[in-house]
């Protein structure tokens, strides 16, 4: 049988600090040739609708599975169907907006851990929506944050995630006025928008800042200005190939050439130590996140192990017998 697991049962079962371990554990796995990795894939539909898969394989786990989600008429409907590596069977068919909220966030906050400076305290994310949330709690959970300054364009939702993101993380979150104000001085940086158009400009940027770009997963749109990218001293993506295929901060700012790509290296590299990191506290260090498989796989799986155990979700038969009559 297969189990049906839906959005309250994930939101129920992964917690922040669990998917956080879930994913730097992945990106060890990576980092060692352990998994497989398909980069994501999109078909347009009509009515400007689009239809994206991804892909991923585990052996050290025991699954392989893939993320498919619908995006038509402003409408994204998720979903992550895990197997099992020893059968084929299908074991879970799991609603995936939540885990993929959470998985995204938890990268991030992997990536700080690795590449901000030590005693950074301060943060700013610009963006204020959905995905800022998990974000702004993952950079939280590994970094000991004094204060946190958050801009987004509509000044309501801004004051509401201030308030509702003081009172989770436990750190002061201040509005500010702009994006500009909302990044100086601070130690840490998160763009998560949907902007098509650039959040974050290189003249604002300043020594030892470490940078997690998460909004723009398409060659067209881009959150960062190239001199941003130029003033970065370590780049890092969590996929080079699907990067070069949709990260449009980086597409753009290096444009023809193609040199330029040799200068950025895998998340996952640096998590299982084959590649250096930050070397020096005044360094900008930069991850642009596109969102793989890997993460997905490595969460759905746990929260399928975990509902097994809690006796959660509904059991749905496919690929059972037919009664021999």
């Amino acid at each position: 049988m297969t189990l049906l697991l839906n959005e309250a049962d994930v939101r129920s079962l992964l917690t922040m600090p669990l998917v956080l371990e879930l994913v730097e554990q992945s990106l060890r796995n990576q980092g060692e040739g352990k998994l497989v990795l398909n980069p994501r894939r999109r078909l347009r539909l009509p009515e400007n609708g689009v239809l994206h898969y991804m892909a991923a394989s585990d052996p050290v786990s025991g699954y392989f599975g893939m993320k498919l989600y619908s995006v038509v008429r402003g409408v994204a409907r998720f979903v992550v169907p895990l197997f099992r590596s020893a059968t084929g069977e299908m074991a879970a068919l799991i609603e995936a907006d939540a885990l993929g909220q959470i998985r995204t966030g938890a990268a991030s906050g992997v990536a700080t851990k690795y590449l901000a400076n030590p005693d950074a305290r301060t943060a700013c994310i610009i963006g204020t929506g959905y995905q800022a949330r998990a974000q702004l709690e993952a950079v939280a959970a590994v970094r000991r944050l004094h204060r946190v300054r958050a801009y987004g364009r509509d000044p309501e939702r801004r004051a509401k995630f201030c308030r509702e993101m003081s009172e989770k993380i436990g750190v002061p979150v201040e509005g500010a006025d702009s994006n500009r104000e909302a990044v100086r001085g601070a130690d840490i940086v998160i763009t998560a928008t949907s902007a098509t158009q650039v959040v974050l400009e290189g003249p604002w940027i300043e020594p030892g800042m470490h940078i997690n770009a998460m909004g723009a997963n398409w060659a067209q749109k881009r959150e960062l200005d190239a001199a941003v990218v130029n003033r970065a001293d370590a780049i890092f993506a969590d996929s080079i190939e699907q990067a070069k295929m949709e990260a449009g901060d980086l597409i753009q700012a290096f444009g023809e050439d193609q040199s330029r790509w040799s200068g950025v290296g895998e998340l996952a590299g640096v998590v299982a130590g084959k590649i250096a990191g930050r070397t020096a506290t005044n360094q900008v260090t930069m991850f642009k996140s596109n969102g793989i498989a890997s993460w997905d796989l490595a969460a759905a799986a746990r929260v399928y192990e975990l509902a097994v155990e809690q006796g959660r979700g509904q059991a749905i038969p496919l690929w059972v017998p037919a009664p021999d009559y």
